[in-house]
């Protein structure tokens, strides 16, 4: 008989395989964490500090916080398959790979790093009972054999919770049929040595005990059914959590009449004097201070390396760290993962103390409930189409979590506060800079899709003087044939106003298909050489055809192109420049400024990708021949102003130059244009030019020679003889340094935004 291949619907899935329930694989570890150490060392000093009800609610509000931020770990869980990586696939799915990055990263090393807490804590609860064990020993041996126990199986690490867990529910049985605290002479001795201290002070304590419901979540891609387990497990463990944490409470103040002696004492004493069987020397206090210890630490060595893998499979580490991506056996287990993090930690113990880092420790994962709750609260808010979660939860409530994640963490420890954000945002930029690439959609683009709706909604249609900014389209043909416009482009935006480069190719000569792949080779072109700027390009039979094109189906309601940039005619034929004439006509009738600009040494589109602006030498002088401030004039100075605020143009002077015909109009011209510029505060000085009855065209080339820029208006296109004149006004410019023509064609009084706030 031959052997036969199963068919593939036969294999049993890695969820499967791995036998987890559906409700214990999350309820258990998640539970297991908030019923941490705190129950046991601190919670008597919590009621002796603030009292009962203050107590209670402490508890309270705690425990909302949680609730919220598991309320919404449920919705982004019930709408995509939570794989590995618990915290770090969610938010990375949500918030983009930078995000995830930037969280998931610090949050393994507090994962990490908390195995190291926890066997030390355990370590120092066995020095209680064996005052000669040695902690760091204790706490080596304890590391590694946690470590062995998730190695082995995941599965098996969790059913072995069960046990810890029976161990924590019999010490709360042993505490709820516990008796009466048998006054003790040290009671008063002690509250002489204990500070009271304020409410905030004593949440701050408390808090994080409730902040261990990522627990479970970090297994989710060890579940049999992460999208049913993670919601009914989570906020189960809250519920068991608070339920427990409000009835201890009570049971601490009636069984203490010397309440506020004997609960101020820090030590676990209070505990052991109330539970049955309190006075042997292990009693069920001490199981509970171990169970709460150890099921922290193997809950930790279970999610921390299930982290890295999701880590380094989505390409975040360093290539050299890309092998921890691997996986072992049918359930995918991050066993190299596991042996490196198990690196990590035992040279943490080998210190044996973390008390300098714990609290920056604990940011990192209240950061991480912070940014839970402001991904969930993002899609529900945005209500994006893709975004359909089984488990329905108000946007609202998803903020107030968000918000109340990040007061109690400056609550806690505001330097640790600002030192995990501050890491969390270095990381951030640095995956930014890495601009990695996802296979998968994030919210960030129906963030932008919403900001730009509601933005181009509230534009009014009618230009303001205050406000205004070139939002250029360049129409440069070939942008590396022409760089030149692209660079005096990105100069008068400064990256603020908007550049869009259109090129006009041949109707026919490209599909649509083939069109739309140019734009985004045209625009990836743009965007390597450090230009951000939106690619165009369209189909005519001619460029003048293509411009008016351009001109009348381009922008969205009143977000359009203000100013049109091109280059100037360089083929010498009679109907070439017509139709060059009669685009200038068409943009102007069309109400949108015209810039020529003309560079005889303009150079090809650099080879390198750093931009080209901020390696060439600097600019010194920049000349305006003025004509009056209204039309021309005004826009003139306000492009000049803009140039010379840009990063190679910075040191440039701006002059304005007036020719007048006799020394009599020459004192009051200077006087006149000295007032002028002095009052529009942009740096400029006048010239005033004499000229002796030599033409303009002499007086241009004589007084120009030297500067770097020249700016030159042009006049109002007309039907007739303007072809005429534009000939004249090309030759008037030839052997000119690099030369900008402009034609004012807004309805906006360009003289009234220079005379209001330009500086």
């Amino acid at each position: 008989m031959t052997s036969q291949s199963p068919h593939p619907s036969t294999l049993p899935t890695k969820e499967e395989a791995t036998g987890l329930g559906t409700f214990g694989g999350v309820f258990t570890p998640s539970i297991l964490t908030i019923l941490g150490v705190i129950m046991y060392l601190r919670f008597g000093w919590v009621v002796g500090q603030v009292n009962l009800y203050p107590t209670l609610a402490i508890v309270t509000i705690a425990t909302s916080i949680t609730f919220l931020t598991a309320l919404s770990i449920s919705a982004i869980a019930t709408d995509k398959v939570v794989r590995a990586g618990g915290a770090y696939y969610m938010i990375s799915r949500s918030l983009g790979i930078e995000t995830g990055g930037a969280v998931g990263i610090p949050l393994y090393f507090a994962q990490a790093l908390s195995v190291a807490l926890y066997t030390i804590g355990f370590a120092e609860s066995i020095q209680l009972v064996y005052p000669g064990a040695p902690i760091v020993i204790v706490a080596l041996i304890t590391t590694v054999l946690v470590t062995a126990l998730a190695l082995a199986s995941a599965d098996i690490a969790i059913k072995a919770q069960y046990v810890i867990m029976a161990a924590i529910a019999l010490s709360l049985i042993a505490l709820v049929f516990g008796h009466d605290v048998v006054p003790d002479p040290s009671d008063a001795i002690n509250i002489t040595e204990v500070e009271k201290v304020g409410f905030w002070a004593v949440f701050a304590v408390f808090f994080p005990a409730v902040t261990g419901i990522m627990s479970g979540v970090n297994m989710s891609g060890d579940l049999k059914d992460p999208i049913r387990s993670i919601p009914r497990g989570t906020l189960a463990a809250v519920v068991v959590g608070y339920v427990i944490y409000m009835v201890i409470p009570f049971i601490l103040v009636t069984r203490t009449p010397t309440a506020s002696q004997a609960l101020l004492n820090p030590d676990l004493m209070v505990m052991k004097r109330i539970a049955l069987f309190g006075h042997l020397k292990i009693d069920s206090v001490i199981l509970g201070v171990w169970g709460a210890t150890l099921s922290s630490a193997i809950g930790s060595i279970l999610g921390a390396p299930r982290i890295l893998q999701a880590l380094a499979r989505d390409n975040i580490l360093p290539r050299s760290l890309r092998w921890l991506g691997k996986g072992n056996g049918p359930t995918d287990d991050p066993r190299l993962g596991t042996l490196f993090t198990l690196g990590i930690v035992l040279a943490v113990v080998m210190l044996g103390s973390l008390d300098a880092i714990a609290p920056v420790l604990s940011m990192f994962f209240l950061t991480t409930y912070m940014v839970l709750n402001v991904a969930a609260g993002l899609e529900g808010f945005l209500q994006s189409p893709s975004f359909r979660p089984t488990f329905k939860v108000h946007w609202s409530l998803s903020v107030l979590g968000a918000i109340g994640c990040i007061a109690v963490m400056f609550l806690i420890n505001p330097v640790a506060t600002i030192a995990a954000l501050v890491i969390v945002g270095l990381i951030y930029f640095w995956l930014e800079r890495r601009q990695i690439e996802s296979t998968w959609g994030d919210v960030r683009q129906g963030i932008w899709m919403t900001i730009v709706r509601t933005a181009l909604l509230n534009i009014d249609d009618n230009a303001d003087p205050k406000n205004w900014r070139p939002h250029l389209l360049v129409l440069s043909g070939a942008p590396s044939k022409r760089w030149y416009l692209i660079e005096m482009a990105r100069a008068m935006t400064h990256n603020r106003g908007l550049i869009t480069v259109a090129s006009i190719i041949p109707s026919g000569s490209r599909s649509i298909a083939q069109q739309e792949k140019a734009e985004v080779v045209l625009r990836d072109f743009l965007d390597k050489r450090g230009v951000q700027a939106f690619a165009k390009i369209v189909t005519a039979d001619d460029p003048f055809i293509g411009t008016k094109q351009l001109l009348e189906t381009y922008g969205m309601g009143p977000l359009i192109p203000n100013t049109v940039l091109l280059g100037d005619s360089d083929d010498p034929e009679l109907e070439s420049i017509e139709r060059y004439c009669n685009t200038i006509r068409v943009c102007h009738e069309a109400k949108r400024n015209v810039v020529i600009y003309r560079d005889e040494k303009g150079s090809d589109a650099p080879d390198s990708l750093h931009p080209p602006m901020y390696a060439s030498p600097e600019k010194q002088r920049i000349d305006v021949w003025w004509g009056g401030l209204q039309s021309n004039g005004g826009l003139m100075l306000i492009l000049a102003y803009l140039l010379r605020t840009s990063w190679q143009w910075r040191s440039a002077e701006i002059r304005l130059k007036l020719v007048v015909n006799d020394e009599e109009a020459q004192e009051a011209a200077q006087i006149n244009l000295e007032n002028l510029t002095n009052s529009l505060r942009i740096g400029a000085k006048s010239e005033i030019i004499l000229a002796n009855k030599r033409p303009f065209k002499e007086i241009l080339r004589t007084s120009s020679a030297s500067a770097d820029l020249v700016f030159l208006g042009l006049a109002v296109p007309k039907v007739e003889s303007y072809q005429a004149y534009y000939q004249t006004l090309q030759d008037r410019v030839v052997g000119l340094p690099a030369t900008v023509m402009v034609l004012a064609s807004e309805n906006l009084d360009f003289s009234e935004l220079l005379q209001k706030d330009l500086a």
